[in-house]
């Protein structure tokens, strides 16, 4: 699916639209997705991971009406820099796992559904690429943050979270679609889901394959050099963090 322009509002769905920030990277792909969202005819919107403090994108999000919320799928600058910001601008509370990330508003529980802009909003706890990253369930859509991206996989930092996290979102219904952090729109969440748990599974055992290889006391490097040899070196770096958090997984109790 073909991104708009930056700074251009797309929407996605009666309930969802888009605004790609100008941040595109190895590890952003195109730039980070701010979501909008409210039900049809709702004056009010709640705003989904504003970026960067980035003020040629956040000054645009201030433009679609009210903002009631603001909500965060997890820590990283690129998903909540912005936040501070916004929250002045529009008088708005801003909510997170993190309570240090929330301003005049409660931190997320685990499964509440929070009403807001017309909407009901489920708080799904999915971690592994962060311990604070949640998904966002809103009618049929689930906002994923990084914890599923619109192309490739994600950097983690604990790996049997993850694992957890990738089955958690196993159960939800058919039928919904992925609205990720980065990168387009996934039609079917629970097939990106199974693809993503079979390749971490893959993985595991290419790591698995590679300390036979190299032996036991193999470095993270020495392993991203065996395992991902036909990767692009550029994303060596992330790897490498994946596979401490494979290691990790791997090796409980190691440190």
């Amino acid at each position: 699916m073909t991104h708009p322009a930056y700074g251009e509002f797309r929407q996605v769905s009666p309930a969802a639209s888009v605004l790609l920030e100008n941040n595109p990277s190895a590890m952003t792909l195109e730039g980070t997705n701010t979501w909008v969202l409210r039900a049809p005819g709702a004056a009010g919107c709640v705003i989904v991971d504003p970026g960067y403090h980035d003020l040629d994108h956040l000054p645009k999000l201030t433009e679609t009406g009210p903002v009631e919320l603001i909500l965060l799928t997890h820590h990283h600058p690129d998903h909540s820099e912005g936040a501070p910001w916004l929250a002045e601008q529009a008088g708005a509370p801003v909510r997170a796992l993190d309570p240090a990330l929330c301003r005049a508003a409660e931190a997320f529980v685990d499964g509440e559904v929070i009403s807001a802009a017309g909407l009901e909003i489920e708080v799904l706890h999915t971690p592994g690429h962060t311990e604070d990253s949640v998904c966002l369930r809103v009618g049929d859509h689930v906002l994923t943050g990084d914890t599923i991206l619109g192309r490739g996989t994600t950097v983690l930092s604990d790996l049997g979270s993850y694992l957890g996290s990738l089955r958690r979102l196993l159960e939800l219904p058919a039928g919904l679609s992925g609205l990720p952090g980065h990168g387009p729109e996934l039609a079917e969440l629970k097939t990106i889901a199974q693809e993503y748990l079979d390749h971490r599974e893959e993985r595991l055992n290419q790591v698995r394959a590679a300390l036979e290889v190299l032996g036991e006391n193999a470095t993270p490097r020495q392993i991203v050099e065996h395992v991902y040899a036909d990767v692009d070196r550029a994303l060596w770096a992330p790897a490498e963090h994946s596979v401490r958090a494979q290691l990790g997984y791997l090796r409980p109790g190691s440190g």
